[in-house]
């Protein structure tokens, strides 16, 4: 499979390589040169602990859950 490179240094992957490497609109590649050639790595959007942190809004102080959590009777 071949693509040109634009004026403005941009090339398309041809779609069965996109389809194959599960690449979508949006990802992130890292690139290499290697021995005088072109490596295309596909990254991660952001680190997983990142993504899920914050997630949970409870509305409570982590002592308080803490304590809720170690049976205290003062856990509110």
């Amino acid at each position: 499979m071949r693509a040109v490179l634009s004026e403005k240094g941009q090339v398309t992957i041809p779609k069965p390589l996109r389809e194959r490497l599960g690449l979508r609109p949006g990802q992130i590649l890292d690139f290499q040169e290697e021995r005088g050639r072109l490596i295309g790595t596909k990254q991660s959007p952001a680190d997983p602990i990142e993504e899920v942190y914050g997630v949970l809004k409870t509305g409570r102080t982590s002592d308080s859950i803490l304590r809720g959590l170690r049976g205290r009777a003062d856990a509110t």
